[in-house]
C-alpha cells in the first residue's frame, strides 16, 4: 500500500529536477529544536538547515509576526516605501557598522550585489578584480560562483566570470602579492562554512583591514552563514575589532523566510544609482517582518549570551568526545555555535547513521561535521545530541 511518504517522493522523482541528493524522509512540521517526518518520527536538529533556523523551527514570535503581516501586505514593489523594510534596515545598521542596506532573497544574491557595487564604485578607475580565498563559498549564481574558490563547484559551468583571484586563507602575504593595479577588493568569510569551519585568525583579519586601507581596496565580508548571532555576537567581524566596507547576510536573517541583505558604508552605497541593480521580491514586507522578529527575539531572550555559553559547553563536550575517539576525530574548532568536527575519515556515513538515530548534523568538505544548533538551544539538547553522536562513533571507530 502506497503511503503519503511514497507519494511525495514519487512526485519529486517525476516532477522535480534531481539536483539535490535527498534523504528518503518527508519533513512535515517543526517546533523548536525538533523536526518530524510524515511517518511521525522526531529528529533533534543540531544543524539548523545550514544555520537558517537560528531560533529553531516555527518560533512563536516569528510565526506571530508573519501572521500579522500576511493580513496587511505581503508584497509591494520597491518604487514605494514600506514600514517593515525601513525598520529592518535600521536594525541591521544600528547593530553593525552604520551602513545602508540593499535587500534581496538569498546569500548568493547578496554577494552578487556586493560584487556589482564594488565594480560600479571603481568603474571610473577601471578596477574590477576581487581577491577571494581557497575553500571559500559565496553562492551558486555566476558571479558568486566565480568568486567561490572551490573548483568542484565550477565543474560544467566554465568559463567562469573573469576578475577573481584565489589565494590561501589566513595568508596575508599571499593577498598582498596578488594585488595589482586592477584589484578593487578582498572578499572572504570570517569563518568559512562550506569550506570546513575554518576560522580567520585575529592577525589575519586585522591585517587585511590595514592592507585594504593602505592599498585603497574594499573589504567585503560574507557573513551569510556566520552572521546573526551564530558566533555569540551579531556578526563574526565584531570578534576582531575591525569593520568591513561591505557585509552580506542571508540564511538566519529571516529564520526560514527567504531574505538576503547587503550592507555597505554610506559613501559606497550611493554608487548603486537607480537602475543599476534591483530585486523584485527583495525587502518584501513579509520577509522583513519575520526578520524584525528575529532581532527582537535575540534581544529579548538574551540569545547572544546563550550562543556563547552553549558554544563553550558544546566545545567542552565535543573535545572530551574527541579524546575518547582519537582514531576518528582529528580536531574540534569553532566560535560560538558554529562548530566543526574534523574527522580522519569521510563523514557522510556518520551523518547518515546519526540521522537514523534521530539526530540531524551535516558533513561538509568530505570530513568535517558541522554542529550548528539554534541559538536558543539548551544543555539537555546538546547532551542528547552528543550522546547519540558518541554512540555512532562507537560503531564508527
Amino acid at each position: 500500500m502506497k503511503t503519503d511518504t511514497d507519494s511525495t517522493i514519487e512526485n519529486f522523482k517525476k516532477y522535480v529536477i534531481p539536483n539535490y541528493i535527498r534523504n528518503p524522509v518527508v519533513l512535515t512540521r517543526g517546533k523548536g529544536v525538533y523536526l518530524w517526518d510524515s511517518d511521525g518520527r522526531r529528529y533533534l536538529d543540531l544543524f539548523s538547515g545550514w544555520a537558517v533556523s537560528n531560533l529553531g523551527h516555527c518560533h512563536p514570535r516569528v510565526v506571530s509576526a508573519i501572521g500579522r503581516q500576511v493580513k496587511l501586505l505581503i508584497h509591494a514593489p520597491n518604487v514605494f516605501y514600506t514600514e517593515a523594510q525601513g525598520a529592518l534596515a535600521k536594525l541591521i545598521s544600528n547593530n553593525s557598522f552604520g551602513g545602508q542596506c540593499f535587500f534581496c532573497n538569498s546569500g548568493t544574491e547578496a554577494n552578487e550585489a556586493a560584487i556589482k557595487l564594488t565594480r560600479i564604485h571603481h568603474s571610473p578607475q577601471e578596477r574590477y578584480k576581487i581577491i577571494t580565498m581557497h575553500n571559500s563559498f559565496h553562492g551558486r549564481t555566476m558571479a558568486s560562483l566565480s568568486a567561490t574558490a572551490q573548483p568542484k563547484y565550477h565543474k560544467g559551468f566554465s568559463p567562469m566570470l573573469e576578475g577573481f583571484t584565489f589565494v590561501p586563507f589566513n595568508d596575508l602575504d599571499a593577498v598582498r602579492k596578488a594585488v595589482d593595479d586592477k584589484t578593487c577588493a578582498v572578499m572572504l568569510e570570517p569563518i568559512q562554512g562550506e569550506g570546513g569551519i575554518n576560522i580567520a585568525s585575529q592577525e589575519y583579519l586585522k591585517g587585511l583591514r590595514s592592507l585594504c586601507d593602505e592599498l585603497r581596496l574594499l573589504l567585503i565580508l560574507d557573513e551569510v552563514q556566520c552572521g546573526m548571532g551564530r558566533t555569540g555576537k551579531y556578526f563574526a567581524y565584531q570578534h576582531y575589532g575591525i569593520t568591513p566596507d561591505i557585509m552580506t547576510l542571508a540564511k538566519s536573517l529571516g529564520n526560514g523566510t527567504a531574505i538576503g541583505a547587503m550592507v555597505a558604508r554610506v559613501d559606497l552605497a550611493g554608487s548603486l544609482v537607480p537602475g543599476s541593480h534591483a530585486s523584485t521580491f527583495g525587502g518584501n514586507p513579509l520577509a522583513c517582518a519575520a526578520s524584525i522578529a528575529v532581532f527582537e527575539t535575540i534581544e529579548r531572550e538574551g540569545l547572544l549570551d546563550n550562543a556563547s555559553e552553549m558554544g563553550r559547553y558544546s566545545m567542552e563536550r565535543l573535545n572530551a568526545l574527541a579524546e575518547g575517539f582519537p582514531n576518528v576525530i582529528k580536531e574540534v574548532r569553532g566560535v560560538g555555535l558554529m562548530i566543526g568536527i574534523e574527522l580522519k575519515k569521510e563523514g557522510a556515513s556518520l551523518v547518515k547513521k546519526c540521522m537514523d538515530k534521530g539526530l540531524l548534523l551535516n558533513c561538509t568538505h568530505e570530513n568535517v561535521i558541522r554542529f550548528m544548533p539554534p541559538l536558543n538551544v539548551k544543555k539537555k539538547h546538546i547532551d542528547a545530541g552528543i550522546d547519540i553522536l558518541g554512540g555512532v562513533l562507537e560503531e564508527y571507530n
